[in-house]
């Protein structure tokens, strides 16, 4: 019988499987066909949904798009004594019903704890996924979203712990229906 030796303390399976996620969306972005010089053929307009996970448990989405380009603002919660909101731009790719996506932008946290400061954090955010039109003006969509803080004002005025600087990824999902 084999026997299994944990782990190392400080070794984490995190960074292979963000490896190998991003491995899948360049595989998935870079395949024959995916790129399009006609575009996606979607126009412009407004698409505005709800998401689950990413950048907070439920959120708010409002996107702008044209064509293969979106600007988007993302309001959310974690614990609804917080909140989230992220203002990302997008580049989405293929001519099809099924549409990655790469993008960038910050996200913003306010929280305000009972019995605590105020507290704020500033992190660069940059999602990578997949876009699905699941029925005329209906969408859905998964998301990983590849977060590095930038600054932190912790909520506890004694905590004076430098900033961590992992890349922390935050898996979501959401749906989004086109006016």
């Amino acid at each position: 019988m084999r026997r299994i030796e944990p782990r190392p303390p400080g070794r984490s399976r995190r960074p292979v499987l963000l490896a190998i996620a991003l491995a899948g969306c360049m595989v998935a972005l870079l395949a024959p066909g995916t790129l399009s010089a006609q575009g996606t053929g979607t126009g412009s307009g407004v698409r505005l949904g709800f998401s689950f996970g990413g950048i907070s448990t439920v959120a708010f989405t409002v996107e702008y798009f044209r064509d293969e380009e979106s600007l988007e603002l993302t309001v959310g919660t974690w614990s609804f004594r917080d909140l989230s909101a992220a203002v990302t731009v997008r580049e989405y790719f293929g001519a099809s019903y099924l549409h990655p996506f790469v993008g960038g932008g910050l996200w913003v946290v306010l929280a305000h704890p009972p019995g605590g400061r105020f507290g704020m954090a500033t992190v660069l955010q940059a999602p990578v996924g997949v876009d699905w039109r699941a029925t005329g003006r209906h969408y859905l969509g998964a998301v990983i979203n590849i977060n590095r803080a930038l600054w932190v004002r912790r909520t506890d005025p004694e905590d004076n712990l430098p900033l961590n600087k992992r890349i922390v990824p935050l898996p979501g999902v959401y749906y989004r229906w086109r006016r």
